[in-house]
Parts: structure tokens; C-alpha cells; sequence
């Protein structure tokens, strides 16, 4: 019996492949329960009379890591179960505000996609991964390189 849901292998990941993942809302309790988790008690997270009077951010903000931490997460539930070895490092750039009551997907495009030298039957895929609201908006990008499961070693 097929089991559904498993990531993908290096050789599906050729250079140039997109795809892009489910949609996610951000409710207010995720951003309260995160802040509260890590400690990143800051104003412009915790004080909606700062956000009205002072933030040029109008609504409830999300920090940007709690965004990384669900595109990751988006990604990881539909493109990495059992083919991810390893999160080599990125570059990230956030890009605007994500809100509470915002939902974002991400949209991924291979951009580097590698046979590791190093370790047998392994790929180096590097993505460029736009997270995307609603209305369109891009809110943050990033460039993970990461080694992941060749099917055939």
C-alpha cells in the first residue's frame, strides 16, 4: 500500500521545478502563544495601544520568525517527510507585515540543485521561497539550501 504525504527526492527537484504549498491563516492566538513561548515580549507585540498610537503597522503584527516557522512548517508537512537531511543555511529578507487573520502560502522554485560531492546518495537543493498572503503580497523570501534523499544512490 502507498504511503501518501512522503517528501521529495532530490531527482524531483530539478532546477527550475515550482510548486507551492496549502494556505495557513495566522490567528491572534499564534502570535500570543509563540511571543509568550520565546520570550519575545517586545511592544510592538504585546501593547496594541503602542500599535495604534505609535506602529506604522495597523493591525496585530506577527513576528517575522513566527512567519519563517510556518512556512517551514507548510513545507516540511508536504515536501520533506522522510527525503530531509539537513537545513544548510539561507538568506532571508521580510518584506512586509503579516498580520493576524492573514493566511500565506509558500511558493517555492528550485534555483541550485546539486549531487553532494561529500555524501553518497545525497542532493543539494537550494529554493527560493516566497511567502505569500492573500491578497498577493509577498511578506518575506528566503533561500534555504538543503540536502535531501537521492532515490537512487
Amino acid at each position: 500500500m502507498e504511503t501518501v504525504g512522503l517528501g521529495f527526492c532530490f531527482e524531483d527537484l530539478p532546477l527550475g521545478r515550482q510548486f507551492k504549498t496549502v494556505g495557513r491563516t495566522v490567528t491572534e492566538a499564534d502570535i500570543v502563544n509563540f511571543i509568550n513561548c520565546i520570550g519575545m515580549t517586545e511592544v510592538l507585540f504585546t501593547n496594541v495601544e503602542f500599535l495604534k498610537q505609535e506602529s506604522d503597522i495597523k493591525g496585530r503584527p506577527a513576528p517575522g520568525s513566527l512567519v519563517f516557522c510556518f512556512a517551514e512548517g507548510l513545507l516540511a508537512q508536504s515536501t520533506m517527510q522522510t527525503t530531509g537531511y539537513a537545513f544548510l543555511g539561507m538568506d532571508l529578507n521580510i518584506e512586509g507585515p503579516t498580520l493576524a487573520g492573514d493566511t500565506i502560502h509558500v511558493e517555492c522554485e528550485v534555483i541550485e540543485s546539486r549531487v553532494s560531492k561529500s555524501r553518497p546518495g545525497r542532493g543539494l537543493i537550494r529554493t527560493r521561497n516566497r511567502v505569500v498572503k492573500q491578497d498577493g503580497k509577498v511578506v518575506m523570501t528566503y533561500t534555504p539550501l538543503r540536502m535531501i534523499k537521492c532515490r537512487e544512490a
